[in-house]
């Protein structure tokens, strides 16, 4: 059991990466980008070809990230200056990356389990240095020996490069570019009348958006030690999932907050659907159903709690002011007496 929270916990923690790119697009672009699906398998795709190819992995990961921002440009392109519906864009840019990522790759999977990748040497590097006999000892003296991790290498590594990513994305919004990115997604009419060019906006804000999906697609090829031309199929529900369990439970507050929010989702999302892959009546083919429902429970969820809410506020207001009709007759009546 352990074991399964902790695989799902790494994996979480790179997913949540994916997340963020989506909340980028999704949130503060107000574009409901379906490029993800493709991009997330550029990512995948390149990373892996490079890799077998004998290129460095980190490098290799790095390349990734750019194929990806080229592919959020284009679907930018096509709905600024190319004037298509922004979710047909998302569509058409999916549809062609299908057959690119095809090209790249030469066919439909790729296996990477006996190449050395960023994580085999990650997991070396640990190794090396006593962290993964520290924390396996600790584990040992509270009684779970039995199930312990490969490695504690990826885990460490992958929330080091999350929450550096997360601060990154934090401070970039922040920024003029970001805050003009932040005005777009709000209200492009004004501004607009500030002079700011909104396609230009709208092409980086896609761009860095897969860009991140297609970082954490060659990521999670080289956890899986594979790159397959599916991988991606359902990519943008996850991502939506774990955007509206972290909103919901951690709330938008601030930037900050959001994004924190992000990251907490994604990892909540891959540990729900382990918990339930491990229902006997429900084998892996079930994950689709499984993401449908986390998303519907995640939408009505908080929107059923705010009703009964309000109605326990009208209810308490109601009463309220019956008290005040009462204490209000019975003092007339003393008068009156």
């Amino acid at each position: 059991m352990f074991t399964a929270i902790f695989g799902s916990f790494e994996s979480g923690i790179i997913y949540a990466i994916m997340a963020l790119g989506v909340y980028l697009s999704f949130r503060i672009l107000d574009f409901p980008d379906l490029t993800v699906d493709g991009s997330f398998v550029t990512g995948a795709a390149l990373s892996a070809v490079l890799i077998a190819g004998g290129v460095n992995p980190f490098l290799a990961t790095i390349l990734a990230l750019f194929a990806g921002f080229a592919a959020g440009c284009m679907t930018g392109l096509l709905h600024t200056f190319g004037k298509i519906n922004n979710l047909l864009a998302g569509i058409l840019m999916m549809i062609a990356l299908y057959s690119i990522n095809l090209r790249i790759m030469g066919r439909s999977n790729i296996p990477l389990l006996n190449t050395e990748t960023s994580f085999t040497k990650i997991g070396t590097i640990f190794e090396n240095l006593g962290v993964d006999s520290f924390f396996n000892s600790l584990l040992t003296m509270v009684g779970l020996g039995d199930s312990l991790p490969d490695t504690w290498g990826i885990f460490i590594f992958m929330i080091i490069v999350t929450l550096v990513i997360k601060w990154l994305t934090d401070l970039f919004l922040q920024t003029e570019i970001g805050l003009a990115l932040r005005a777009t997604g709000n209200n492009k009419q004004m501004i607009r009348s500030f002079s700011a060019n909104t396609n230009l906006l709208t092409i980086l804000g896609l761009g860095l958006s897969n860009a991140l999906v297609a970082f954490s697609g060659a990521l999670i090829a080289q956890q899986g030690g594979f790159a397959d031309v599916g991988m991606g199929i359902g990519m943008i529900v996850i991502g939506l999932a774990s955007v509206i369990i972290g909103e919901a439970l951690f709330g938008t507050k601030s930037i900050a907050r959001a994004t924190l929010a992000v990251i907490g989702g994604a990892i909540i999302y891959r540990i729900v659907v382990t918990l339930a892959l491990r229902v006997d009546f429900l084998d892996p083919g079930d994950m689709k159903v499984i993401t449908a429902l986390i998303v519907i429970i995640a939408l009505t969820a908080p929107k059923m709690i705010e009703h009964s809410k309000e109605k326990k506020r009208k209810a308490r207001r109601r009463q309220e002011k019956l008290n005040m009709l009462q204490a209000a007759a019975e003092r007339k009546g003393e008068n009156h007496a």
